[in-house]
């Protein structure tokens, strides 16, 4: 398995609906309970959880060339 650095920065749409679902989930909740916490690893979790939930790219998948987009 090989991490290609330049395809980790070209744009693809690779995370599917579910784990888009998931991913949104899980941020928010992270978000939520990092305000409580005063937890600053988990807020910047939080925040990249929602952000890759959000635009539906993820560059570490990119960069391992997987995608979890369901092929019609």
């Amino acid at each position: 398995m090989s991490f290609d650095f330049k395809r980790m920065l070209k744009f693809e749409i690779n995370v599917g609906t579910k784990e888009k679902q998931i991913r949104l989930y899980a941020g928010c909740a992270a978000l939520f309970i990092s305000l409580f916490l005063a937890s600053v690893p988990l807020l910047l979790i939080g925040l990249i959880l929602v952000a890759t939930g959000y635009t539906v790219w993820c560059p570490v998948y990119s960069g391992l060339d997987k995608s979890t987009v369901e092929s019609e």
